[in-house]
């Protein structure tokens, strides 16, 4: 796959602010997390914008087609070509023509808001996505979600700058972080991981991911598309998710903290520990 890398914006832009704190005025700089619409075409065709910070975008859209369906594979990307244009940041991909046309006959338009789930869905049948049952089975001790957290929360570099973005990362059964990768929106933020580990062809079916926010029906949706076996968020999920992740055999835990967990789905992914479930 060939890329251009046009003078890419920033993530993140400084703005002068006035605080007041005590009873007096402080005038600052702080620094701000960017949003950015960024516009996703397919041989040609406009599919998808989503808002977006700007930058990791060839994982953020090699991840988006590989977990909204749109490849089966990354070798079915042929090229991706980044444009900074006026209004926000166009990135062109040209897919195999089978792809191609399969997206076509499922169309679809989306316009993507931060932390928004299903945008532009046309119809209700469309709606729910269920992938296949995902088949790897990792064993994970409990212990490592902690691990997993506090690294993940060490490589969080625009949060720790901007406090305004959500992270996700790739961790291994010790709980060892391979991969973190983050955006304003949470969706965005596992495309780009998702990408990122198909680019490096890690191997999906020995980790797991770790969200730093709720866990909604489409991040277990895009989950277990790419056949990964467990999802684990700071925050609480959704019924839906729930429930999707119980039928597409995903260990679904929320509540992730330095102390413990909440399990949801498929526990036997997780060695049981006394310790592991705190009220939500």
């Amino acid at each position: 796959m060939n890329s251009l890398h046009p003078t890419a914006r920033p993530p993140t832009a400084t703005v002068e602010v006035r605080c007041r704190r005590d009873g007096g005025d402080d005038v600052r700089t702080d620094l701000l997390a960017e949003e950015v619409p960024i516009a996703l075409e397919y041989n040609g065709i406009s599919h998808a914008v989503m808002l977006a910070t700007p930058c990791d975008l060839e994982d953020f859209a090699l991840g988006f087609s590989l977990s909204e369906g749109i490849l089966a594979r990354p070798g079915e990307l042929y090229d991706c070509e980044i444009s900074d244009e006026p209004d926000g940041i166009r990135i062109a991909l040209r897919i195999a023509a089978q792809r191609f046309a399969a997206l076509k006959d499922k169309r679809r338009n989306l316009t993507g808001r931060t932390g928004c789930g299903l945008c532009g869905t046309e119809s209700l049948r469309h709606a729910v996505r269920r992938p296949a049952p995902v088949a790897s089975n990792p064993c994970f001790d409990a212990e490592a979600l902690q691990r997993g957290l506090e690294t993940m929360q060490s490589l969080q570099t625009l949060r720790l700058a901007t406090g305004a973005t959500h992270a996700v990362a790739w961790m291994d059964a010790q709980g060892n972080v391979a991969l973190v990768r983050e955006d304003v929106g949470r969706h965005n933020a596992l495309d780009k991981l998702l990408g990122a580990l198909a680019a490096a062809h890690a191997d999906l079916s020995r980790g797991a991911l770790l969200v730093s926010s709720r866990a909604s029906y489409e991040m277990v949706q895009k989950t277990a598309t790419l056949g990964i076996g467990m999802l684990a968020a700071i925050s609480a999920p959704t019924g839906l998710a729930i429930r999707l992740a119980e039928e597409s055999r995903v260990t679904l835990a929320g509540f992730v903290r330095h102390h413990g967990h909440v399990v949801y789905t498929h526990p036997e992914r997780l060695r049981a520990h006394p310790a592991t479930s705190p009220s939500p």
